[in-house]
């Protein structure tokens, strides 16, 4: 009687393969069959958010269903992640992502999911310098000036980011090793909140991405002093790199995509990619994201899911070359 067992189970296993695989192909013909809430993990006011209500405000024409931007910031982007992680796998929720997740990988001793095995990869949507801001009350008007400030003042001078174990405090973190300067790291929920504080005075710079300070910059409120990617940016002609500015190799920026949870059937996963990749590559939103600093990408899976795999091995390495770590 045992001989057959083997045989029972592979029949089992193929019929139960069968019915998910329909299930799921029934569930991507009727997809979307309500409003779709893309999960911002910052606070508002971000490039984070920015980009998830663009992209959603044109998604939800192409989808004939309304796309609904749900802002879960806190514990680094970590707590948007998670909730989305954990979601109903139907197409209907979904992450805007960014670099800050494969940073946690490292950073946070415990997560209670993971970036690489519990999300599908749909696009990502663009590439962004990130800028070292001062606020103007700062005597600092380069790199090279506020690094002998800080040298002189251990300690003294502080720097915002958009949450622990985030994009924003690596490069902080990693300009202090590479300057051989001490500084105090705050972190925020989000660039709202911090860019309100930079401006009035209770944080001394951050190192944020392009959009969120472009219009304080050009309107004299905050003063850049280098970008944090090895080119300048078209955004901001006139701002050295911080390569040019002595700190050699210094090329770190930050890139924002969609993902979805990882169970999400795969011709729901497609359609998102080709609707994304299509709103991503159209004249009007490419000069869109150009005008903000952000360089449109719009690429595949595949591509999105290698980009995640090797930034998360690259910055395990700066992670503990900085010795970052947060319980």
């Amino acid at each position: 009687m045992h001989k057959y067992i083997p045989r029972f189970t592979s029949i089992l296993q193929a019929t139960v393969l069968t019915a998910s695989v329909a299930s799921g192909t029934a569930i991507a013909q009727t997809w979307p069959a309500k409003p779709i809430n893309l999960i911002v993990p910052f606070a508002t006011g971000g490039t984070t958010d920015v980009l998830a209500r663009a992209v959603g405000q044109e998604l939800s024409k192409s989808l004939g269903q309304p796309v609904i931007v749900e802002n879960k910031g806190g514990a680094g982007a970590t707590l948007g992640a998670d909730y989305v992680a954990k979601a109903k796998p139907d197409g209907h929720t979904l992450l805007v992502g960014a670099v800050h997740h494969t940073i946690a990988t490292s950073v946070y001793k415990k997560l209670s999911y993971d970036f690489q095995k519990d999300f599908a990869p749909v696009t990502t949507l663009a590439l962004v310098p990130n800028v070292l801001v001062v606020n103007p009350n700062m005597p600092a008007k380069n790199v090279t000036e506020l690094l002998s400030l800080a040298k002189a003042s251990p300690g003294k001078f502080t720097y915002g980011s958009n949450g622990n174990g985030t994009g924003q405090h690596l490069i902080g973190a990693q300009f202090e090793r590479m300057g051989g300067v001490q500084m105090l790291h705050v972190p925020y929920k989000g660039s709202g909140p911090l860019t309100i504080d930079l401006l009035g005075g209770q944080v001394d710079m951050s190192f944020d991405t392009i959009p969120p300070v472009l219009s304080h910059i050009k309107a004299g409120k905050l003063r850049p002093l280098a970008v944090t990617t090895l080119k300048r940016s078209p955004a901001l002609p006139d701002v050295p790199t911080l390569d040019e500015a002595g700190l050699k190799g210094f090329d770190l920026g930050t890139w924002f995509g969609v993902l979805a949870p990882a169970a999400t059937p795969k011709e729901i996963v497609t359609r998102l990619n080709t609707e994304i990749v299509k709103i991503v590559k159209s004249p009007e939103f490419k000069k869109k994201l150009e005008e903000m600093g952000a360089e449109p990408i719009g690429n595949t899976q595949a591509e999105m899911a290698a980009q995640i795999k090797n930034d998360t091995e690259r910055f395990a390495k700066l992670v503990r070359d900085a010795k970052v770590t947060i319980e």
